[in-house]
């Protein structure tokens, strides 16, 4: 199988219980940065911004999606993430449950004001 070239085409060869979820990611994500450019990277989608740093990225996984972040960013909200299962930069978020919309667009508001403001690159 080949790897998908737009964000359609990953969402669609997603696992089906994901499918929902990862359009809501995408939707929020739209609606937090209609600026940025989707593009895919890693074969992952991921929200560029128009200088070409990438801010975030998602993806789909057997049971969980998981949104990557900087580092940084992640640890800034270490304290509102205590429910969920994080990495280094990452929040996996089952596919059974809610997203945390509210706390997902300020996560993604603090990306772009920490690449904005300070500088802060891609990993």
């Amino acid at each position: 199988m080949s790897k998908p070239t737009t964000i359609d085409e990953y969402i669609n060869t997603a696992p089906p219980a994901g499918r929902a979820l990862l359009s809501e990611l995408r939707t929020l994500s739209r609606d937090a940065v209609p600026d940025a450019v989707e593009q895919i990277k890693w074969g992952h989608p991921a929200y560029v911004h128009p200088d070409g740093v990438i801010l975030f990225m998602f993806s789909g996984h057997k049971t969980h999606a998981s949104l990557a972040f900087t580092p940084s960013t992640r640890a800034a909200f270490e304290t509102e993430l205590t429910g969920y299962r994080t990495g280094k930069g990452t929040i996996a978020l089952p596919y059974d449950t809610t997203p945390p919309r509210p706390l997902l667009t300020k996560m993604i508001e603090f990306r772009v004001r920490e690449h904005e403001q300070h500088g802060v690159n891609w990993m």
